[in-house]
């Protein structure tokens, strides 16, 4: 009896490197990628409401300030005017100039001590054990980063005031204190600068990772060495980041100021109250925009260091 032949199944084709399609093995059909949708052409307009709202609350204010600051008014009734320079000349001499280099100033030295407090709190807040006591430090960290104005200077005139309770339990005013004057302006308004850089420098210490300091242990670097080779190269950014962020904010502070020192200290945002309000001399409105527009012209010269800065230390701690 004859016995028909077995079918034998055909080679696969030989794949040279051995893996799937090799003599032998079968070949997996390729599973096909489901395709990417693109995102609709109308997608822009949930953007819209925003850019609105940043045109009418930003884009036309500044428009009115930039024009204003090279108008003067030559008609009160119908408000016509015409171009001058005038303004902005006035608003770097005498005393604007004065309160201009004082805001820059009192800007700069209550940002720098707030950078330098608000890191080590920062620090020994993540290297706590007790979770508890960061979550109540950040808190308490965002509250009093936005707690300002006249709720402030009362706080601080009751406390340490001429008549407030430290100011006569330690006698400061026997030792020359005083809270109305350009240092006790500068301890007021480490009061928010300091929580403020604590929030602020809090993610980007986070983001050193723990695989540099062990590195660094292991070559024998001591605590000292991590943080002067290691740990400040990198948060360097940020630090200069939070720095002027803190800049900012007690640069356009005026609430505060005002309640507490007055006329004390000269500040540019005193002299732009001043000068809407016709204190001093009537009219001066085209003035005040002048100074509004130094202020802002000092912002983003602030902002043009911040934003690089951010984008580097990103970089890095991504």
């Amino acid at each position: 009896m004859t016995t028909a032949p077995t079918p034998v199944p055909a080679p696969a084709a030989a794949d040279p490197s051995g893996g799937p399609g090799a003599v032998g093995t079968a070949t997996a059909s390729p599973t096909p990628r489901p395709a990417r949708r693109r995102p609709r052409g109308g997608a822009w307009l949930a953007t819209v409401p925003l850019l609105a709202f940043f045109l009418i609350g930003f884009g036309l204010p500044a428009v009115a300030i930039v024009t204003g600051a090279f108008t003067v008014s030559s008609d009160a009734e119908t408000g016509a005017g015409s171009f001058t320079t005038a303004n902005l000349t006035d608003s770097v001499q005498g005393a604007y100039w004065t309160a201009l280099l004082s805001s820059v100033k009192l800007s700069a030295l209550t940002a720098l001590i707030g950078t330098v407090l608000g890191v080590p709190i920062a620090q020994a807040v993540l290297t706590s054990r007790f979770r508890l006591l960061r979550e109540a430090v950040l808190t308490a960290s965002g509250v009093l980063a936005n707690f300002g104005g006249l709720p402030l200077a009362f706080a601080f005139v009751a406390t340490l005031g001429n008549a407030g309770e430290v100011t006569k339990m330690f006698h400061l005013t026997d030792h020359g204190w005083s809270l109305y004057s350009f240092s006790g302006l500068t301890v007021t308004y480490l009061y928010f600068l300091v929580p403020l850089m604590v929030l602020t420098i809090t993610p980007a210490l986070e983001g050193l990772r723990v695989q540099w300091r062990e590195a660094a242990q292991n070559n024998r670097a001591t605590a000292l060495q991590y943080w002067r080779h290691v740990a400040l190269p990198i948060l360097f950014p940020s630090l200069l980041g939070g720095f002027v962020l803190l800049f900012g904010s007690a640069f356009a502070a005026y609430a505060t100021a005002a309640a507490m020192v007055g006329a004390t200290v000269p500040l540019i945002s005193r002299q732009i109250a001043d000068a809407l309000s016709g204190n001093v001399l009537v009219g001066q409105g085209n003035l005040a925009l002048a100074l509004s527009l130094d202020m802002i012209i000092v912002a983003v010269l602030v902002m043009a260091v911040y934003l690089p800065l951010q984008r580097r230390s990103a970089r890095w701690l991504s």
